[in-house]
């Protein structure tokens, strides 16, 4: 499915760009996105029946509209501010407090525990492959006055390229389709550190002119492939910064042929119907539907004594998941009280392995699938009126896990300067799926921890409290979680004391559960200063862990500040923007990433952190047509090598990059 959907693409996409006609555009300074031109008026043919003259329309910013299924709207931004440049990367979305490995397209270490999303089912894990990977919300849906397309294109770090294309129509005004596809392929500097990956999907949206029946639908194929090194296997030679080890391909790494895959396909699709023709008070039924297979496929054909004994000479671990969620309410909406609505979910998954692992006494010590459905009846209330916005959701199970959600949020709007924001959650959460069962042909890499077992998980015990206040002056946001029953990964091996230098350190990873509470705070404010032709963007995030144990561990404090001017040359046909962004965080114990297992785990034996990351860049705009140069950490080389990702992963050396995004809006 996903090989034709990509071939749909390529046939059709040259069709639809060759369609477009670029259009002048009057640009605007600043945050406010460009206001376009009038659309070019139907031509009477002579010698026919002249057809009804048609009027001059102006297509204006706000008649490009980004719709989430939450049904929040936003406009096309065409602007170019540091906000944008922030965001022309490989995720397209600022990451701040998230700090890439070596190579593009590869994970990423989260400095920021803020970022983390909760979800009472329970997920697939292999969380740090699924760092690109793009979920039911990141899917956005487009009412457009003309076709819209975004082109996006930039280089990587060694032979290769990033390349997004994106095309979105409105065949009527109530009907819409879109697709893109996103691919990547980079090399790297390291041995061993190929990434391959591609994210697709099409998709649209569909409403009556009364807006009675709404429908969103899409389907997303997404696959990443990446070569797992392991890390290099001796640190100091990189930190000495001597050739030739400044030719990172000199460095030697853990596996030189181990990879890792993970794919997906999702079919997603979200509606509701009014009852009423007129009245807008009335019933609504609601139906949502979301059906996704995934795998995890980690391919070694040399085994290594890092990761300890094997089954087999050849390892081939691949773990299977498929789920299926229909979600069916009923809701009462009224323009005075809100929309009252109480639903029904289920949710049915299979996650297994084609093989089963036996003792020494023939007896099954690791199965080989877990599948269970999961019911639950929950009430949403939504309010949304003058300066009011909220939403307040409880649900249950039904069935015998024991599962609860509470979230509740509101937002007042006191001008459109200031905002505020609070949120309450409450979630008694399921494990992920890789904590419960994991086979591989390594034999320390064989658990099962389902319910009913003896040494079964407990559910994790989430309470989070969130305040956010976007104003004039600073925006600022706080977040305070308490965590009971944490899962996470930690390595057992240890070291003994008589061990020769030339033993290699074996690497054990399993799942455990933390008894104890864990307390995290954090508060981050951002301010963009202007003054003159000048600005200064200044993030900072403060973060502090109250736990008797380091389980849970990030920087105490995480910055960015960018100094930048920005001004209009040739007659205001070109807008540039040039400045540095420096980056740092404190030292800390950060997370280790064990590919085999596809995630991060818990580490207390090295420290790293505490170097600074520059950036040069100087970025151009003509139209909707925009330019990004950027020389990434260019003081690698005079404020020494110590710069990690994680404790075995170097961090970017300096590189020379540049990218385009590009927007035709006809």
């Amino acid at each position: 499915m996903l090989k034709k959907s990509i071939v749909f693409f390529i046939v059709f996409f040259p069709i639809f760009c060759f369609s477009q006609v670029n259009k002048s555009s009057k640009q605007q300074v600043g945050n406010k996105p460009a206001v376009k031109d009038t659309v070019q008026p139907a031509k009477v043919v002579k010698n026919k029946p002249a057809a009804p003259k048609v009027a001059d329309t102006i297509a204006t910013i706000d008649m490009y509209k980004v719709i989430t299924l939450q049904r929040d709207t936003t406009y096309i931004d065409t602007s170019l501010t540091i906000q944008k440049d922030y965001r022309v990367n490989y995720l397209r979305r600022d990451n701040f407090g998230l700090l890439p490995f070596s190579n593009e397209g590869q994970t990423y270490n989260v400095l920021d525990f803020g970022l983390t999303q909760f979800n009472p089912f329970p997920e697939f894990g292999f969380t740090a492959k699924h760092a690109a990977y793009m979920g039911v919300n990141d899917i956005n849906y487009y009412n457009v006055a003309t076709p819209y397309t975004d082109l996006m294109y930039r280089s990587v770090l060694a032979q290769g390229q990033i390349l997004d294309a994106f095309i979105t129509v409105n065949t009527s005004e109530n009907l819409n389709f879109f697709v893109g596809y996103k691919g990547l392929r980079s090399i790297g500097k390291y041995i061993n550190a190929l990434s391959s990956n591609g994210n697709f999907r099409m998709g649209g949206s569909y409403n009556t002119t009364n807006k009675r029946y709404i429908l969103k639908w899409h389907f997303t194929g997404q696959d990443f492939s990446n070569g797992e090194s392991g890390g290099i296997t001796d640190t100091s030679l990189f930190e000495s910064g001597e050739d030739p080890y400044t030719q990172r391909e000199r460095l030697s790494v853990y596996f030189n042929d181990a990879k890792s895959v993970l794919k997906g396909n999702r079919y997603f699709f979200d509606h509701t119907f009014r009852l009423s023709k007129d009245n807008p008070n009335s019933l609504v039924f609601h139906h949502q539907f979301n059906y996704e297979n995934e795998f995890f496929q980690f391919l070694q054909p040399t085994v290594s004594a890092r990761l300890g004994s094997s089954y087999t000479s050849n390892i081939n671990d691949k773990t299977r998941y498929n789920k299926m969620y229909n979600l069916i309410g009923a809701a009462y909406a009224n323009e005075a009280i809100g929309t009252i609505e109480f639903y029904l979910e289920d949710y049915n998954y299979n996650y297994f392995y084609r093989s089963i692992i036996l003792n020494s006494a023939g007896q099954i010590e690791t199965p080989n699938a877990i599948n269970d459905r999961i019911d639950t009846y929950g009430a949403r209330y939504t309010y949304q009126k003058g300066k009011w916005n909220g939403t307040a959701l409880i649900s249950n199970s039904i069935t015998n896990q024991s599962l609860a959600n509470t979230d509740i949020q509101a937002r007042y709007t006191f001008n459109e300067n200031t905002v505020v924001t609070a949120r309450y959650q409450n979630m008694n959460k399921l494990p992920n799926l890789n904590y419960m069962l994991y086979q591989s042909d390594y034999t320390n890499y064989n658990w099962y921890h389902a319910p009913g077992t003896s040494d079964a998980f407990k559910n994790e015990k989430i309470n989070n409290f969130e305040f956010t206040a976007k104003t004039k002056w600073v925006d600022v946001s706080a977040q305070y979680s308490i965590l009971n029953d944490h899962l996470y990964f930690s390595d057992d091996f240890v070291r003994p004391a008589d061990a020769p230098a030339t033993l290699v350190n074996s690497l054990l990873v399993t799942p455990k559960q933390y008894g104890k509470t864990i307390n995290y705070l954090s508060v981050k404010a951002s301010k963009e200063f202007r003054w003159w032709k000048l600005g200064l963007d200044n993030t900072i995030l403060y973060q502090n862990v109250q736990q008797p144990d380091k389980i849970l561990n990030v920087p105490e404090l995480v910055t960015r500040n960018t100094l930048y001017y920005s001004d209009y040359w040739f007659k205001k046909a070109l807008l540039v923007q040039t400045g540095f962004t420096f980056q740092y965080f404190t030292k800390y114990h950060g997370n280790d990433y064990n590919p085999l297992l596809g995630e991060f785990y818990v580490q207390d034996k090295k420290e790293f952190g505490g170097f600074p990351l520059i950036d040069f860049f100087f970025n151009m705009k003509i139209q909707e047509f925009q330019l990004f140069l950027k020389a990434e950490h260019f003081n690698s080389g005079f404020t020494g090598y110590d710069f990690y990702s994680a404790p075995n992963y170097p961090y970017r050396d300096f590189t020379v990059r540049f990218g385009v995004t590009w927007n035709f809006f006809s």
